[in-house]
């Protein structure tokens, strides 16, 4: 079934492109192109939302579940600060490559465009990192109002203190831990119902990018868009480099084999939360224990979008040199230092990496409506951040399990989840 999945949503993104390629070729007026992507946008919204309804119950109910089974309650402080040391080095690592690869480059020099005036609006939204905000906003005020908002973080915290609570409370807790195991099964059975929709809004999704943009529009910016897509290859290098370290290169291979279809999700749609559920399936399968898995995604949707973070310090300076403003090597790695702390702090934003990007540009007094530059190409260049992003995060989990001595071995299409895994 996977593989036909896979297959039908590489088929829909090639429908996708040759429709919208039709729509915006043989149709001059724009408002009815835009009446055509609304109706497009119908069909990708509503497989997003049917999504979005599945994560909250989903991470709760795996991550309860996975720490009340833990036999060593110690095992959850030693997990938490290996999968937040990971996403540091890989945060530097994805950051570093971007700020690497656009100085090599230098896609914005003498590029040619009339730039926008330097008091022009982007129509991002700013968004400044408070501190004192983000520690507050970690604890959910109502486990309700937070599964409500889809808030990762506070959900995390909330099932940390639920599941460890379950595991002191012992035998009175047993069948409220076979409920949510139940519960976390359920979720991954409408997964696979919801998951049938996904080439019907890979389709969507793409005519609709292409029907508006055109692919004039990619030849535009193909030596930016080429370069940034470049510095993504060779993070994808990086990291199937430090899994094939860590668990061998035949394993690593099948690894990203699993998450093939999570990645062609997230890339298709430019949502993470569309790949969430099937990301965490695809680990489970692989032989990352559950409880590994459900605590490491979540996580890393805060503290782990490296496809983001280098995007953020690709784009910055492509900007920057759009405008021929000159920044140091020291101002650079204040940018570095800068963009590791505010990209932490607005994830639930949307189109975050806009956001974090504008106020990068502020702080070194590059104009902001630099943004305008990139505005049009943004749905491209989403995709392939958000693909790294599940990539990402698929690596860093599987690198946590082995770590922690439970990576089991790989399950056959068909076989049961067992709940002991085999350490490599």
């Amino acid at each position: 079934m996977a593989r036909r999945i896979t297959l039908y949503i590489l088929l829909a993104m090639i429908l996708g492109i040759i429709v919208g390629f039709v729509i915006n070729r043989t149709i001059s007026d724009p408002t009815v192109i835009v009446t055509i992507t609304d109706g497009f946008s119908i069909l990708t919204g509503l497989f997003l939302k049917l999504i979005k309804m599945i994560i909250a119950p989903l991470v709760f109910a795996t991550l309860v579940g996975g720490i009340a089974h833990m036999s060593d309650r110690s095992a959850l402080g030693r997990l938490g600060v290996r999968a937040i040391g990971w996403f540091l080095l890989a945060s530097v690592t994805s950051l570093t490559l971007g700020l690497i690869f656009v100085n090599l480059l230098q896609p914005g020099v003498g590029v040619g465009l009339s730039l926008p005036d330097s008091h022009a609006a982007s129509g991002v939204a700013h968004a400044k990192f408070v501190l004192k905000d983000f520690i507050l906003d970690l604890v959910p005020s109502s486990i309700i109002d937070a599964m409500a908002k889809n808030a990762i973080l506070q959900i995390v915290i909330f099932s940390v203190f639920a599941g460890i609570a379950a595991s002191a409370m012992g035998e009175k807790a047993a069948p409220l831990i076979k409920g949510v195991d139940a519960l976390a099964q359920l979720m991954l059975q409408i997964t696979d119902y919801v998951m049938r929709a996904a080439p019907f809004a890979v389709f969507a999704a793409v005519a609709s990018a292409v029907a508006k943009e055109g692919l004039g529009i990619l030849l535009t910016f193909g030596y930016f868009m080429g370069g940034f897509y470049l510095a993504l290859v060779a993070l994808w290098s990086l990291l199937f480099g430090a899994t094939a370290l860590a668990i061998g290169p035949r394993r690593a291979k099948s690894l990203f084999l699993h998450i093939r279809e999570p990645f062609l999700i997230g890339f298709s749609t430019a949502s993470s939360e569309a790949a969430f559920p099937r990301t965490l399936e695809a680990l489970e399968k692989f032989g990352v224990p559950p409880q590994i898995a459900g605590f490491v995604l979540p996580l890393g949707y805060s503290f782990n979008l490296d496809g983001s973070m280098m995007y953020c310090s690709f784009a910055t300076m492509f900007i920057a040199q759009a405008y021929g403003i000159h920044l140091s090597f020291a101002q650079q790695g204040m940018m570095l230092l800068l963009l590791m702390v505010t990209s932490k702090g607005i994830a639930s934003v949307p189109r975050a990496s806009l956001v974090v990007i504008s106020s990068t540009l502020g702080f070194f007094h590059i104009p902001e409506s630099g943004l305008l530059l990139i505005l049009a190409v943004d749905q491209f260049l989403d995709m392939g951040r958000t693909g790294t992003n599940v990539v990402g995060n698929a690596v860093a989990a599987t690198l946590v399990a082995k770590w922690e001595g439970t990576l089991g071995e790989t399950k056959k299409d068909g076989e049961p989840s067992a709940e002991s895994v085999i350490a490599v």
